[in-house]
C-alpha cells in the first residue's frame, strides 16, 4: 500500500502513453503502471441486479444537464417567454437520451472512446482541429461554472462578482482537499445539495400555480417568436446537449468489466440506456420546473416593483427571490449553496472530459488537478473581463453565449459519433438500426439548420445596424459569410467522408494462440481484431480523481 502511494507521488505531471498498441493489456499500456484501480466487475450471469453495477456513468453525465448554465438559460427563457420554449427542453432531453446512449454503446462495443476513434479515423490536421474544438467546448462549459460560483459567493458573502471569479481558481484546491473522503462520496454530497434546490422548485410550483394547459402547450407546440427567442432556444439546446458529454460518456463506461459475449454486450447497452433514461428524466423535470416557476412568477400580476425589475433582467444572481414562498429569508442562502454545489460538481465532469479528450486525441495525459487548473484559467479570463466591465448582468449574458458556443460545436462531436455507431466496420452487428440512424441524423440536421439560420440572421442584423459605410459592410459581409461557409463545409466534410478504419466489436472469440500471433504482428491496432482490447480500461479509470487507496477492489456480482 505504501509503495503504491509512493509510486503515485513520484509520477510526472505529464504522462504519454505508449504508441505500441499490439500489447494484450489494452489499446495502450496503462498510463500509470502501479495504481489501485477501482474496478467494477459485472457478473457473467444475466440478472436485473446487474443494473446496479452499471449505475454511475449516466448520473455523472446528467450533472451537466443541471449545471449553472442550464439554470441561467432556464430562468431567462421562463422570465422572457413564459412556457413557450419548453418544447426545446423536451426535444433536447429526448435527443440527449438517444445521443448519450449511442456514446455509451460506442465505448462498450469497441472498448475505445469517441476521442480515440477520432484519432484513429482522421488525418492529423482534421484530428487536431477536432481536438481544439473539443477543448474549446470544455472551456465553454466551464465558464458557467466560474460565473455561477462567483454569483454564489456574492450571495453568501457579498463578494463582488469579479473577485468571486478570481476565487473560483481555488476550487481545484478545494476538490483536492475534499476528495480524501472519496470522490463518489463527494459527488453524492454535491448532487444532494443540487437536488435539494430542485425539490424547492418542485414545491414552489405548488405556490406559483402555473397554468397546466399553457405548460402542456409549451411542451408540445413549437414556437419561436423573434430572434431573441431563437438565441435562447439555441442556448437551451447547447446547455442540454453538450459536445464534451459525448466524449465523457463513451469513456466512463470503459471503467466496467463487461462480459465480452454477445449477450453480455447487449445487456450492458440496455442497462446503460436505462440508467441514462432515469438520470436524464430527473434532469428534464428539474429544468421544466425551473422554467415553469420562472414563467409563472414573472408573469404574475401581484409582483412587487423590485421583483418585477429582477424578472426584467433575470440572472442567477437575482433568482433566489423565486423561492421566497418556500424558504422565506433563507432562499438566497440555500440557492447560493446549491448553486455553488452545482458549479463544483460540474467542474468534476469537466475535468474528466478534458482528461479523456486530451488522452484520446493526443495520446497525452495531465494530472487531474493540473488539467482542472488549465481549463479553469482559460475560463476565468473572459469571465473576469466581462464581469469587471459589465458587472453581473454582463456575466449572466456570457453564460448564454457560452451555451450557444456549445450548440455551435455540437456537430463536430455528434457527426463523428453518428458515423462511427452507424458503421458496420466499427460496430459489426451492434450498428445502429435504420430507425435510430434516421432519427439521429434528423436530430443532427435540425441542430445544424437552426445554428446556421441564427448565425446568418444575427450577422445580417448586426451588419445592417452597425453604422459602417457601404464598403465596410460589404467586406465585413464577405468575411462573415465566408466563415459561415467554412462552418457548413466542415460539418459536411465530416458527414460525407467515408470511414476508412475498421474496429470490430470487442468479443472473447480468439484463442490464446491466435491472440499471440496477432500481438507479434506489425499490424496497427485499428486493423487488428478487437480481442486486443480488454476492459476495464485501467488507463481510463486511473484518470478519474483519486478515490483513496482501497484495501481491495470492490466487485459487484
Amino acid at each position: 500500500m505504501n509503495s503504491s502511494g509512493e509510486a503515485r507521488d513520484a509520477q510526472p505531471q505529464f504522462i504519454t502513453s505508449h504508441t505500441n498498441r499490439s500489447n494484450s493489456n489494452g489499446p495502450s499500456e496503462p498510463l500509470i503502471d502501479s495504481i489501485d484501480v477501482d474496478q467494477i466487475v459485472i457478473s457473467e450471469k444475466s440478472s436485473w441486479k446487474n443494473l446496479f453495477a452499471y449505475m454511475g456513468p449516466g448520473f455523472l453525465v446528467s450533472i451537466a444537464y443541471i449545471d449553472p448554465g442550464n439554470f441561467e438559460t432556464d430562468l431567462q427563457s421562463g422570465a422572457q417567454y413564459k412556457y413557450e420554449l419548453l418544447w426545446i427542453i423536451l426535444i433536447a432531453s429526448c435527443a440527449a437520451l438517444v445521443i448519450q446512449s449511442l456514446a455509451a454503446k460506442l465505448g462498450v462495443v469497441t472498448g475505445k472512446h469517441l476521442a480515440e476513434h477520432c484519432r484513429a479515423e482522421y488525418e492529423k490536421v482534421p484530428n487536431f482541429i477536432l481536438w481544439m474544438l473539443a477543448e474549446l467546448a470544455v472551456i465553454a462549459c466551464d465558464i458557467p461554472e466560474v460565473i455561477g460560483t462567483a454569483f454564489a459567493l456574492n450571495m453568501l458573502f457579498k463578494i463582488p462578482v469579479w473577485i468571486g471569479v478570481l476565487i473560483t481558481g481555488l476550487s481545484t484546491l478545494m476538490l483536492l482537499l475534499l476528495q480524501q473522503y472519496g470522490v463518489r462520496k463527494l459527488e453524492l454530497f454535491i448532487s444532494g445539495l443540487v437536488f435539494l434546490m430542485a425539490a424547492c422548485f418542485f414545491v414552489e410550483l405548488g405556490y406559483a400555480k402555473p397554468n397546466s394547459s399553457e405548460v402542456l402547450r409549451g411542451l408540445f407546440v413549437p414556437s419561436l417568436k423573434g430572434n431573441g427567442a431563437t438565441a435562447l432556444a439555441i442556448s437551451l439546446l447547447g446547455a442540454m446537449v453538450m459536445p464534451h458529454n459525448l466524449f465523457l460518456h463513451s469513456a466512463l463506461v470503459l471503467s466496467r468489466k463487461v462480459p465480452r459475449s454477445v449477450r453480455g454486450i447487449k445487456e450492458a447497452i440496455t442497462f446503460y440506456t436505462l440508467e441514462s433514461a432515469f438520470a436524464l428524466t430527473i434532469a428534464f423535470l428539474i429544468n421544466v420546473s425551473i422554467i415553469s416557476v420562472s414563467g409563472a412568477v414573472c408573469s404574475s400580476d401581484t409582483l412587487d416593483p423590485q421583483d418585477q425589475a429582477n424578472c426584467d433582467d433575470l440572472d442567477l444572481n437575482k433568482a433566489s427571490f423565486l423561492l421566497k414562498n418556500v424558504l422565506g429569508t433563507w432562499s438566497s442562502k440555500l440557492f447560493a449553496v446549491a448553486l455553488l454545489a452545482s458549479g463544483q460538481s460540474s467542474t468534476i465532469t469537466g475535468t474528466y472530459a478534458g482528461q479523456y479528450v486530451m488522452q484520446g486525441f493526443l495520446d497525452l495525459r495531465m494530472k487531474p488537478w493540473l488539467r482542472n487548473l488549465f481549463t479553469r484559467t482559460l475560463a476565468i479570463l473572459p469571465s473576469l473581463i466581462v464581469s469587471v466591465i459589465g458587472g453581473s448582468a454582463a456575466a449572466g449574458k456570457l453564460i448564454i453565449i457560452a451555451s450557444m458556443i456549445l450548440s455551435f460545436e455540437l456537430p463536430f462531436a455528434l457527426v463523428p459519433l453518428l458515423k462511427f455507431t452507424s458503421s458496420n466496420t466499427k460496430m459489426g452487428q451492434y450498428t445502429n438500426s435504420v430507425i435510430i440512424t434516421a432519427l439521429t441524423w434528423i436530430i443532427g440536421s435540425f441542430i445544424m439548420i437552426i445554428n446556421t439560420y441564427f448565425l446568418a440572421s444575427s450577422f445580417t442584423k448586426l451588419l445592417i445596424h452597425s453604422g459602417l459605410n457601404t464598403v465596410a459592410k460589404v467586406f465585413a459581409g464577405i468575411f462573415g459569410f465566408m466563415g459561415l461557409l467554412i462552418y457548413v463545409v466542415a460539418v459536411l466534410y465530416l458527414t460525407f467522408r467515408k470511414n476508412r478504419k475498421s474496429t470490430q466489436p470487442l468479443l472473447q472469440q480468439s484463442s490464446d494462440a491466435e491472440l499471440a500471433s496477432v500481438c507479434s504482428s506489425d499490424l496497427p491496432a485499428e486493423g487488428t481484431n478487437g480481442t486486443l482490447y480488454h476492459l476495464p480500461r485501467e488507463d481510463i479509470t486511473s484518470m478519474q480523481l483519486p478515490n483513496g487507496v482501497p484495501d481491495k477492489d470492490p466487485v459487484l456480482s
